[in-house]
């Protein structure tokens, strides 16, 4: 499927938001944090481990295994970024839904 014809769900625009919003600090728990706190929205691990995995496969992120950490029960955090397919995904999916608003102030107010 093309960049064109794919649109992107609801919680992948999120989660590319936190994604950019984090940069280089971007793995699992910060995500969910940027997430709480800028779309007031609980977000639990599973979910967006599944999310992660499924928009790997798409291309639109690509992530790392840091080293492992007792803390962390030596399970090693998974750091991700925005491909430049991700990237371009996201500018669609976000100028397709402002146009979609554009002039709706008075009927969403209303």
């Amino acid at each position: 499927m093309s960049p064109a014809s794919r649109f992107l769900g609801e919680f992948e625009q999120m989660v590319l938001a936190a994604v950019l919003r984090l940069g280089e600090r971007a793995y699992g728990v910060s995500i969910i944090d940027d997430i709480a706190t800028h779309a007031r929205r609980a977000v639990g691990s599973g979910a967006l481990s599944v999310t992660l995995d499924r928009m790997e496969r798409k291309g639109l992120i690509r992530s790392r295994l840091a080293d492992s950490s007792e803390g962390r029960g030596g399970r090693p955090r998974r750091y991700v970024e925005i491909t430049a397919e991700g990237m371009a995904e996201a500018r669609q999916s976000r100028e397709a839904l402002m146009n979609m608003w554009r002039g709706l102030d008075e009927a969403y107010d209303g």
